[in-house]
C-alpha cells in the first residue's frame, strides 16, 4: 500500500467518523428540541421573578432589541389570562405581534408556567396560518420558567415548549434574555 491509499483511506474514515458523529446528534433525544435557556443571575429569586410577573418589568425587557412591549392584561394567578402586544421595526417595515394565554402554575420565585397563542389586537388567539407563520407552528405554545436561588444568585431555566431551538423565536428569546440580565443588573 502506497502513502496516497494510506491517506486515502485515512480520510475516508474520517469521513466516515463525522457522519456518524452527525447521525448519533441527529438521533440525540436529550437535546432540547425547544428553546431552552439557563442563566445565573447575581440577585436574589424575588426579582426574577419581579422581572416575570410585573407588567410594567415584564414589558421593559421582553422581546428581542428595537420591540416595544405592551403588557395589555396580566393577571399573573393560575387562571389569569395574559395579553402582550409588541410593535417593532424590521426590513420588511413596521410589525405588530400579539400574543394572549392563561398563567398555570404561580410558586412565588420559584416557577411559573403559562400558555401563549398568536393572537389578533383584540385577544382572540388565532391559528398560526392566520397569522401568516410557517406552516406546523403550534397554536399554542407553554413557557416554564423555574428559579432556584443559592448564595446569593439565582439560576433561571427557561424553556419555550412548542418554539423549537435555532428558529427565529429562539434567537428573539436569547435577545429578550440578554435584556433581562440588563435590567436585573439596572435594579440591584
Amino acid at each position: 500500500m502506497t502513502n496516497s491509499d494510506n491517506q486515502r483511506d485515512e480520510q475516508r474514515d474520517e469521513q466516515r467518523d463525522e457522519q456518524r458523529d452527525e447521525q448519533r446528534q441527529a438521533d440525540d433525544t436529550t437535546a432540547p428540541r425547544w428553546v431552552e435557556i439557563t442563566r445565573t443571575f447575581d440577585a436574589p429569586a424575588g426579582l426574577i421573578w419581579e422581572m416575570w410577573s410585573d407588567p410594567e418589568q415584564f414589558s421593559s425587557w421582553y422581546g428581542p432589541v428595537g420591540a416595544d412591549v405592551s403588557a395589555e392584561e396580566f393577571d399573573v394567578r393560575v387562571g389569569g389570562r395574559r395579553f402582550v402586544g409588541m410593535k417593532m421595526d424590521t426590513p420588511k417595515g413596521p410589525m405588530e405581534m400579539w400574543f394572549t394565554g392563561e398563567f398555570r402554575t404561580i410558586v412565588e420565585n420559584e416557577h411559573l408556567v403559562y400558555t401563549e397563542s398568536l393572537a389578533d389586537a383584540d385577544g382572540n388567539a388565532k391559528t398560526a396560518a392566520e397569522i401568516g407563520m410557517p406552516e406546523g407552528h403550534p397554536t399554542e405554545t407553554t413557557v416554564n420558567v423555574e428559579l432556584t436561588e443559592g448564595h446569593g444568585r439565582t439560576t433561571m431555566v427557561m424553556q419555550h415548549v412548542g418554539v423549537p431551538a435555532g428558529s427565529p423565536g429562539a434567537m428573539g428569546w436569547e435577545m429578550a434574555i440578554d435584556k433581562l440580565e440588563v435590567h436585573v443588573a439596572a435594579a440591584r
